[in-house]
């Protein structure tokens, strides 16, 4: 039973993730990339501010100067800006089916720089996953679009992310990084808007609306992903991460139009087929590695 709650949580997590980058889209045809940061890092962080203050932490510790927090602070930035780059300028769908690849790219950074055992199965899953997304991608190809290295340069920023955030101190607690994720995020949009030529666009009530639901569907998504895997066994909850791939096809066909053709579809199932084989093993790993060494 818990590992069903977990499972509709991490759903509805997804779906929330989906509908977030969907307002995100609507609002980069009026606003710069540099402004959507800006704001969603101060709604964020603002909110999770909230949140460590009412649980009595502080909002700053001498261990957030620590090496991981601020390799973790960088992967953020990078990550969230290539993606919310590769979201207002790609299709939605396609964005969404590359950044399906981040766990592969967590597993290939554990094993480089956190001495993970990685055995050759899994390492043989990464190298399908990476087919995927040249599928997608297609460099060299007719169909390929410089635009759409956004999406894959915000996959390994936010494997970095999550990487580093294996080294930090558990004395610093979720809801203090989170904090710390949004607010990096207005810093970097402050230094993107002079960096690209572009200026704060006024805001009129349509894109205010966008905002504040982007910014509550956001945290409502973040608590139920961490709240997923507090319920169920990793293993069991983690495999329907991918649900935000159907969700993200869904909306961009709805509302935005987009038609990925067979090449986008085949790719995205490679990566997404790559991701859930590579959590099966991992399970089987660590069951067994109580007992004796295993290749994983």
């Amino acid at each position: 039973m818990d590992n069903l709650r977990g499972a509709i949580l991490m759903v509805l997590a997804m779906l929330g993730f989906a509908i977030e980058d969907s307002f995100i889209k609507l609002m980069g045809d009026a606003l710069p990339v540099g402004q959507i940061l800006i704001m969603l890092g101060i709604g964020g962080s603002v909110v999770f501010a909230v949140i460590v203050l009412l649980q009595r932490r502080a909002l700053f510790e001498p261990a957030m100067l620590g090496g991981p927090v601020i390799v973790r602070g960088i992967g953020e930035i990078v990550g969230t800006v290539c993606f919310i780059s590769a979201i207002v300028f790609t299709p939605l769908s396609t964005a969404s089916a590359i950044l399906q690849a981040t766990p592969l790219v967590v597993t290939l950074g554990a094993a480089l720089f956190l001495g993970e055992t990685v055995g050759w199965r899994r390492w043989a899953a990464i190298a399908v996953g990476f087919i995927g997304v040249m599928m997608i991608i297609r460099p060299g190809l007719e169909g390929f679009s410089p635009l759409s290295l956004f999406a894959l340069c915000g996959v390994f920023g936010l494997a970095t992310r999550d990487v580093a955030t294996r080294r930090i101190s558990p004395d610093l607690s979720t809801m203090q990084l989170s904090f710390l994720g949004f607010l990096v995020l207005v810093p970097a949009g402050l230094i993107l808007l002079p960096l690209t030529g572009q200026r704060l666009a006024p805001l009129d009530a349509r894109l205010m609306v966008l905002m504040v639901s982007a910014i509550s569907i956001g945290v409502f998504a973040y608590y139920a992903i961490v709240a997923a895997m507090r319920v169920g066994e990793v293993s069991f909850v983690s495999p329907f991460r991918y649900t935000r791939l159907i969700f993200a096809l869904v909306l961009g066909i709805t509302f935005f139009g987009e038609r990925p053709d067979m090449m986008t579809l085949l790719g995205a199932a490679v990566i997404v087929a790559s991701g859930i084989y590579t959590v099966l093993r991992e399970r089987k790993h660590r069951a067994k590695a109580v007992r004796s060494p295993s290749q994983a």
